[in-house]
């Protein structure tokens, strides 16, 4: 009954699908045993709860290598998604693009592809684009998306693509610095958004705004895109 109940609140509210998204704190890359410890655990749990809810997406960043190098955080990202996938689990754990700040893993498409290419139970997993963060890790979704996205599914395949990340970027193309903007105010801006939400290899995916915004401001944000969607 609780999830009839679910099914139709989505369906009044346009929901899709639920995106859920990771603590940002969690670090399955780090050097530190105790970090990757918790960061196993509380995704463990995270996913128990998903399941009450079928059919989801959980959404996660890859985390920090933190001067091991990128090969090391790459096998402790592995593992730990290896000691929490079961078999029988309705939730798809999805890695997301990163800027590449720092040691971050996961700015590059081909460090996403190694990690998926260890994950044991690979068909429980996809990848959430989000547009600030390959735009500020140097990939040119403004000039040349069909290349970006050709790319993509060269190296990952489209068919991973489970979601997207929509959001404008205070910084120029390549900063790798992740610092979000309200739709059509960064250095993206609304015409190339327009673009990505009407690409055909993109428009039938969810969308989700991570704008720094509040309830009005997504309200407008919202009614923009869907004005602009063909």
């Amino acid at each position: 009954m609780l999830i009839f109940q679910h099914f139709r609140l989505f369906e009044k509210h346009y929901i899709v699908k639920i995106l859920a998204h990771a603590p940002y704190t969690l670090n399955g890359a780090s050097a530190d045993e105790h970090l990757r410890e918790f960061a196993q655990n509380t995704m463990a749990d995270d996913l128990k709860r998903m399941e009450y809810t079928p059919g989801n997406n959980y959404n996660f960043h890859p985390g920090s290598h933190v001067g091991q190098g990128a090969e090391t955080g790459i096998a402790h990202i592995a593992h730990m998604l290896n000691s929490i996938l079961t078999p029988d689990q309705n939730t798809t754990v999805l890695l997301e693009t990163m800027a590449g700040k720092g040691s971050e893993i996961g700015r590059e498409f081909e460090e996403l592809r190694e990690i998926l290419d260890r994950v044991e139970l690979s068909d429980h997993m996809g990848v959430c684009l989000d547009t600030c963060h390959v735009w500020d890790g140097g990939y040119d979704i403004v000039h040349s998306l069909d290349k970006v996205l050709n790319h993509f599914d060269e190296v990952i395949g489209l068919s991973r693509l489970k979601a997207i990340h929509l959001n404008d970027s205070l910084n120029p193309l390549g900063a790798r610095k992740d610092r979000h903007a309200k739709i059509g105010e960064g250095y993206i801006g609304l015409e190339a958004m327009v673009r990505i939400i009407n690409h055909p290899a993109l428009k039938a995916l969810p969308f989700y705004l991570e704008t720094p915004n509040e309830l009005e401001g997504y309200g407008k944000e919202i009614r923009i895109l869907r004005e602009n969607a063909r």
